[in-house]
């Protein structure tokens, strides 16, 4: 344990003493602050406090010193360890308040103490050196921790969790709060909680007018009821998708698993322009219904139902993403022992494989209700006068006359059925084991689905797929035609437009307009998508096999961003990170934080999923032969995550590509993302290039799900994958 400490305690001494303390111009990794490293703006803190007066830093080294004798000088393990993690405590507290009290004007409050010092020339955002050292301390906290006792003892488990807090709080909780509070005061910024009751009952949020006849409802019951619909339809789906893939030998599966997963890499306003295009007022379908039956042209698509079929479109890929893992991980061994017992296919399935599948159907269930919830593309679009919470938000925030404290407390209420559903879904699951991984062997042949279940996931399953051919076919043809809905006669013009290359004096350039924004965003993903991967499927390990104090308020605020409309989060990120300590509004950095931690929730829904089925166990097995947590989760437990890891890097990817809410407040000219381009075009009413863009984002997204797929193979539980019954003569 010493050992470890020791070694962050160095860890912490190295970002105090060599790196710069503050942001530098440039960034970091240009390292332009070698060439003056001694200077205000780039010096190490040791610097800081020698030459430029800024003794206010010195806590953090006091602290890293104070640790190390502590360790060297208290013979006592478990009081050494508490005084470590005393003082490590009380820097990382002190750091983070001076970077709050001492901002670019100065210090905000206790003017006197800091009067006549560096201090009341201000200072500008914490940079690597303090990023480094913080790191170190948090480290040196959490194996101290270990050393008392907690976490069993073991550093790496009080080290994850400690982390991961930290993470939560910093980048959600704190950014959230700065906006939540709104909902707290007066039009003057004045603190009035009083004010908070009256508006988060009121009937315009509230309304049920719909309900008994008497108008329409309130944005929150719209909302909610939406989101049931939209949770259980993707559920039914998602789950008619995966048994097919693992139950059936379908002979179309390749097309099936690609119209499958389609809908979740579309750019935003896409599904709803096409939808709007085929059963629009004007649209084709409805044009064609009206002379074949004589239907009559209406607007029907601009309300409920055209959100409901969009949202359909949109999510049931995560319903399928997180499912399929699920279906495959129920051992062949409890449906054959079913068999045995003399049960048919149909009660084998029902009380044996699908009781099994519980936590899956609950995690792909919350991740519908949630994204429905936090939607705002396809309810701009389509919501005609069916307001949802999301829109509201965002109107409240951008509209001619902005009201924040509306917008607060429509995004509280986000929480609030967010909050409810979280509850819902761990009574409904409750405290059994699902686990059907087990060390020991099995026979590997899954017990067919009975003709009824087959029958049912076909007819579900293959129209759905067909219907979502049709939409993605407007895109495409879309994407070719001059003007869509007018001038349909054949074009490149779009493609060149945006991605228009020529070859000049032998070299290659590209005189395409989305080009910049295109490598933008790519690169930017690709940071992206693994960091979301590894921070949810980590946080589902320690939701999962480790127990502490506040696990469940912990796994719920892993929900919080997710809930929280993107408008919402956006602007949030904007208040929290435009000054000290923390300075990230006009950097890549911040774009890569935001997807991580809006889309962390599916890897850890995902991974809670996949992981309910992997026996403890296996766990112990590896531990008994002499493996540390960290081996066993990385030679183990990893191994198995197979789907869960396809499903949180392919999630990751594409949402960061797809993303327009969260990121329409942060970008900038220098980091255009491709949705804010397309919006833009959007916008100014050039649809040919969008959806031309869109399609090569589509194109592009597919190719990286499926290279995915091919280089992290999938989990092999079996020896065998037949699809046949064990007893078939059984109906």
């Amino acid at each position: 344990m010493k050992r470890i400490i020791f070694q962050w305690i160095a860890v912490g001494l190295a970002g105090f003493c060599l790196l710069p303390w503050y942001m530098v111009d440039g960034g970091f990794w240009a390292f332009d602050w070698i060439a003056d490293p001694a200077s205000p703006e780039n010096a190490p803190a040791l610097l800081q406090i020698l030459l430029h007066g800024r003794w206010w830093l010195a806590g953090a080294l006091l602290a890293l010193l104070a640790a190390a004798l502590v360790q060297l000088l208290v013979k006592s393990p478990v009081r050494a360890a508490r005084l470590t993690a005393a003082i490590a405590a009380l820097a990382l507290g002190w750091t983070m308040l001076q970077g709050l009290v001492i901002v670019r004007q100065g210090p905000r409050i206790l003017q006197d103490l800091f009067a006549g010092t560096a201090a009341e020339q201000g200072q500008i955002g914490f940079g690597a050196g303090a990023a480094v050292t913080l790191l170190g301390l948090l480290f040196v906290l959490t194996t101290a921790i270990s050393g008392m006792g907690k976490g069993r003892g073991d550093a790496f488990v009080t080290g994850m969790i400690g982390l991961i807090v930290s993470l939560v709080g910093v980048f959600v909780f704190y950014p959230v709060a700065h906006i939540l509070i709104s909902a707290f005061q007066t039009s003057v910024g004045a603190f009035e909680p009083g004010l908070f009751i009256p508006r988060f009952f009121s009937s315009e949020i509230w309304g049920i007018g719909c309900l008994v006849g008497q108008g329409s409802c309130g944005p929150a019951i719209n909302s909610l009821m939406l989101a049931i619909a939209t949770g259980v339809g993707t559920t039914a789906l998602g789950l008619a998708f995966a048994l097919i893939f693992t139950r059936t030998n379908f002979v179309a599966k390749p097309l099936l698993r690609v119209l499958s997963v389609i809908p979740i890499i579309t750019p935003p306003f896409v599904i709803g322009l096409a939808l709007i295009l085929l059963f629009g007022r004007a649209g084709a379908a409805t044009a064609l219904f009206s002379d074949l039956f004589g239907i009559e042209k209406s607007r029907w698509l601009y309300s409920f139902w055209g959100i409901y079929i969009a949202q359909l479109l949109s999510f049931t890929p995560i319903a399928f993403l997180v499912l399929i893992g699920v279906v495959e991980g129920v051992s062949p061994s409890m449906e054959e022992a079913s068999q045995t017992l003399n049960a048919n296919r149909w009660q084998t399935f029902r009380h044996v494989s699908l009781p099994l599948m519980r936590p899956g159907l609950a995690a792909a269930f919350l991740l519908g209700f949630v994204e429905s919830l936090a939607d705002f593309g396809n309810p701009l679009v389509l919501g005609g006068n069916f307001n949802v919470l999301s829109t509201e938000i965002y109107f409240s925030i951008v509209g001619a006359v902005a009201n924040p404290a509306r917008a607060a407390t429509l995004a509280i209420v986000l929480l609030v059925l967010t909050l409810g559903a979280f509850l819902a879904q761990r009574r409904w699951v409750g405290t059994k084991s699902y686990a059907t991984v087990t060390g020991k062997a099995d026979s590997g042949a899954h017990v067919a689905l009975s003709r009824g279940v087959k029958w049912a996931c076909y007819l579900t399953a293959l129209p759905w797929a067909a219907f979502t051919a049709i939409v993605y076919s407007m895109i495409i043809f879309g994407s070719f035609v001059k003007l869509w809905g007018y001038d349909n006669s054949f074009t490149l013009e779009h493609y060149i437009r945006a991605f228009g290359m020529k070859l000049k004096n032998g070299a290659l350039k590209l005189t395409g307009v989305a080009w910049d924004s295109y490598f933008t965003t790519l690169e930017i993903a690709s940071i992206a998508a693994p960091l979301t991967a590894l921070v949810g499927l980590a946080t589902a390990y320690l939701l999962v096999r480790q127990n502490f104090r506040g696990k469940d308020v912990f796994e719920f605020s892993t929900m919080l961003s997710f809930a929280i409309p993107g408008t919402v989060i956006g602007v949030s990120y904007v208040l929290a990170f435009n000054f000290p300590p923390i300075e990230l509004t006009g950097t890549a950095l911040i774009l890569i934080i935001v997807f991580v931690f809006r889309n962390m929730p599916v890897g850890v829904r995902g991974g809670i999923a996949a992981m309910s089925q992997l026996d403890k166990s296996l766990d112990e097995a590896s531990i008994t032969l002499g493996a540390n947590s960290f081996t066993t989760v990385r030679r183990v437990i990893a191994p198995l995550m197979g789907p869960a890891m396809v499903a949180a890097l392919t999630y990751s990817f594409v949402r960061a590509i797809t993303s327009v809410s969260a990121v329409i407040f942060l970008y900038t000219a220098r980091h255009n993302m491709a949705t804010t381009f397309i919006v833009g075009r959007v916008e100014n009413g050039d649809y040919g290039l969008a959806i031309a863009y869109s399609a090569v984002l589509i194109v592009t997204m597919l190719a990286v799900i499926l290279a995915t797929q091919f280089l992290l193979g999938r989990r092999r539980l079996r020896r065998e994958n037949r699809i046949e019954p064990v007893a078939a003569g059984r109906a």
